[in-house]
């Protein structure tokens, strides 16, 4: 769990994507049923793992160790096993490679899905509305 406070160094593009995908959705259903529509935006594929480097690698090297992540929420773990795949990939390919690197390179790369539950699109989607109605008051 993330301190309070903290933030997350990729959300706006996190953001700008997941709103894209939303949009993309809404313009090719023949009828909006929100649910529905948030149910395909989080299972889009994604341009990568929205995750930071920091984050990943020291998840990869709990792994190494034998770590399960049973305490992790389900899609987070599915996330994370994705990333250790291709990890183990890329360590075959360079093995000197340090932890870090490998796992940079692997959340890099693009991600299968979001990794968002539905609800959690839907607060972000709100928030980001959210922001844009307050400038707008502000500009007026």
């Amino acid at each position: 769990m993330k301190n309070y406070g903290s933030t997350f160094e990729y959300e706006d593009k996190r953001n700008r994507e997941l709103l894209k995908a939303y949009r993309d959705e809404v313009a090719n259903a023949s009828f909006v049923r929100r649910d529905v529509i948030l149910r395909k935006v989080v299972n889009r594929p994604a341009s990568r793992f929205w995750v930071s480097e920091e984050r990943a690698a020291i998840v990869m090297a709990s792994m190494m160790r034998g770590d399960s992540l049973a305490n992790m929420r389900p899609l987070k773990r599915e996330m994370f096993c994705e990333i250790y795949r291709r990890f183990l990939l890329l360590k075959q390919q360079h093995p000197q490679a340090s932890i870090y690197r490998l796992a940079s390179m692997a959340v890099n790369q693009p991600a299968p899905k979001f990794y968002l539950t539905p609800g959690s699109a839907k607060v972000i989607l709100s928030k980001i509305r959210r922001s844009w109605y307050e400038k707008r008051k502000l500009k007026h």
